[in-house]
C-alpha cells in the first residue's frame, strides 16, 4: 500500500511529461484533431470528481484505495491506526498532486482548443506526414506494404465478404437487399437487450456463456492452454464511451489477477447481440487471453518476449480465432455468423478507412459513409472507430493484414504435411513463442513444418 500511495503521487510527473510532449507537438505544427482534444478533457474531468477532490461520491481512485486499506486492516495485516495513516496519505496524494496535475492538462487544452481546425485530418496533412504514415504501416504490420496496396486488399476484401452476407441475408430469408437488411440489424429490437442495469446484466452473463463454451473445446483445438483465468465486466463509468469497442487488459504473468474482458454497456442500442459472439471469441477465449496468457506464462525464453506485443501478431491472432471459432462448431445462430462476417468486414473496412483517412485525404463524413455503406454496425460505434482510426494512425490496418498472414500460413503447413498436421501442432507454434513480427512468425512455422517432416 505503500507503493501504491507512491504511485498516485508519481501519476503528477507521468502527465506533465505527457503535457511537455503535448507541447513539443504543438510547437513543431502537431496537433490532434479537435474531438481528441474535447475527449481527453473530459475524461481528465472524469478522474477528478467526486471525493476527495471535491463534495459527491467517492471518485474512482479513493474508492480503489480506500477499499485496499480497508482489506489490509481486516485482514489484520494493518492496525486501525496504520489504515488511518494510509488514508491519509492517499488522499493526500490525489489532492495535493493528482488533482492538480490533471487541471493543470485540463487549462492547457482548453487554452490551445480554438488552434484546432474545423474539420479532422489526417496525417498526411502534417508536416513529413506521409512518411511517418508510411513508418507507423510498416511498425503495426511489420511488412513492407504501401498504403496504396494497402487499400486495394481492403477493397477486394470488402467485395468477398459482402458477397458472403448476401448468402446469410438469403438464408434468413430476409425480403430486401443488403443495404436493407444492415439497416434491419442496426434497427430491430430483437438484436438488443434493453437499455437498464438487467439488459446489461443478460449481455455479459451471454459473454460469460460463450467463453464457457469456447473452453471446453479448447482442448480439442490447443495443446497448450493458458493457467490464467478470465472475467467479464462493464467499463468503469469513469472511462466508459458510449459505442466504445470491446476490450482486453490482460492479467498478471503469475495469474494473481485474472485476464478482463471488458464492455462499454453506457449506450446498449450500440451494443448488438448478433456481434456478441465473435467479439467475445476474439476478446476471450480463444483469442486476446489465451494469446496473451500463454505468452506470459512460456519459460525458457527472454522475459521481454512474454511481454512484447506486435500488432499485427497479436489482433491478426484474434481475427483468425473468430473464423476458428465456426470450425469449432459455434456460430449456430446465423445472426451470430452474420456478427462474425460483420467484424471480419470491419476489420477489411479498416484498410481501406485507415488509408483513406491518411494517404488519400478522406474527411471523417466520408470514412463514416463508406463504413456503414458496408456493415451493419450501428452509427454510434462506427463514429467511435472512425474517431479512433484518425489519432491512431495505422494500427487499424494490422488487424487483417496478421490473421491473412497466419491463414497463409496455416494453408502451406496443411499442404506440406498431409496427414501430418494437427490443430494443435499448428496453433502451439503460432503460440509458443510470444507475439513475434509475421516474417519471425513465418521463419517459425517453417521450422516447425520442416520438423515435423523429419520426425
Amino acid at each position: 500500500m505503500d507503493a501504491y500511495v507512491a504511485r498516485l503521487g508519481e501519476v503528477a510527473r507521468a502527465l506533465d511529461q505527457a503535457l511537455d510532449q503535448a507541447k513539443l507537438g504543438v510547437d513543431a505544427g502537431t496537433r490532434p484533431p479537435r474531438f481528441a482534444y474535447d475527449q481527453a478533457i473530459t475524461e481528465s474531468r472524469n478522474v477528478i470528481t467526486g471525493a476527495p477532490f471535491g463534495a459527491g461520491k467517492d471518485s474512482p481512485l479513493w474508492a480503489d484505495a480506500k477499499a485496499k486499506i480497508k482489506a489490509l486492516v481486516d485482514g489484520k495485516k494493518a492496525t486501525a491506526d496504520e489504515g488511518k495513516a494510509l488514508e491519509a496519505a492517499a488522499k493526500a496524494a490525489l489532492t495535493d498532486k493528482v488533482k492538480p496535475a490533471y487541471e493543470r492538462v485540463i487549462a492547457w487544452l482548453e487554452a490551445d482548443k480554438p488552434n484546432t481546425g474545423e474539420q479532422s485530418q489526417g496525417v498526411s496533412s502534417l508536416k513529413d506526414g506521409a512518411a511517418f504514415y508510411n513508418a507507423m504501416l510498416e511498425a503495426q504490420t511489420t511488412t513492407t506494404m504501401t498504403a496504396d496496396e494497402i487499400h486495394e486488399l481492403g477493397l477486394k476484401e470488402v467485395a468477398r465478404l459482402r458477397s458472403e452476407m448476401e448468402a446469410i441475408r438469403e438464408k434468413v430469408g430476409f425480403k430486401g437487399d443488403l443495404p436493407a437488411f444492415f439497416a434491419f440489424m442496426r434497427s430491430d429490437k430483437q438484436f438488443y437487450e434493453p437499455d437498464t442495469d438487467a439488459g446489461r446484466a443478460a449481455y455479459l452473463k451471454k459473454a460469460e456463456d460463450y467463453i464457457n463454451g469456447a473452453k471446453a473445446k479448447l482442448p480439442e483445438y490447443f495443446g497448450i492452454l493458458p493457467k490464467a483465468d478470465l472475467v467479464v465486466k462493464r467499463v468503469e463509468a469513469f472511462r466508459e464511451e458510449k459505442g466504445g469497442v470491446q476490450h482486453y487488459f490482460q492479467g498478471t504473468p503469475d495469474g494473481s489477477r485474472p485476464g478482463v474482458y471488458y464492455a462499454h454497456l453506457s449506450d446498449m442500442t450500440a451494443m448488438p447481440l448478433w456481434d456478441l459472439e465473435s467479439t467475445t471469441y476474439h476478446e476471450g477465449l480463444p483469442g486476446h487471453h489465451m494469446q496473451i496468457s500463454i505468452a506470459q506464462e512460456l519459460t525458457g525464453i527472454p522475459f521481454f518476449r512474454t511481454q512484447y506485443g506486435s500488432t499485427a501478431y497479436v489482433e491478426g491472432w484474434a481475427l483468425y480465432t473468430e473464423l476458428l471459432a465456426k470450425e469449432m462448431g459455434f456460430y449456430t445462430d446465423p445472426y451470430s455468423d452474420m456478427g462474425r462476417l460483420n467484424n471480419e468486414m470491419w476489420r477489411a473496412v479498416r484498410l481501406v478507412v485507415d488509408t483513406g483517412i491518411h494517404s488519400k485525404g478522406w474527411g471523417e463524413e466520408q470514412a463514416v459513409k463508406y463504413f456503414m455503406d458496408n456493415s451493419p454496425t450501428p452509427e454510434a460505434a462506427v463514429r467511435a472507430e472512425i474517431r479512433r482510426y484518425f489519432v491512431w494512425p495505422g494500427q487499424a490496418t494490422a488487424y487483417k493484414i496478421g490473421m491473412i498472414k497466419i491463414q497463409e500460413l496455416r494453408a502451406l503447413a496443411q499442404t506440406e504435411l498431409g496427414d501430418k498436421f494437427t490443430m494443435a501442432g499448428f496453433h502451439d507454434t503460432v503460440l509458443g513463442g510470444g507475439a513475434l513480427p509475421l516474417p519471425v512468425l513465418e521463419a517459425r512455422v517453417k521450422r516447425w513444418i520442416e520438423t515435423v517432416k523429419a520426425g
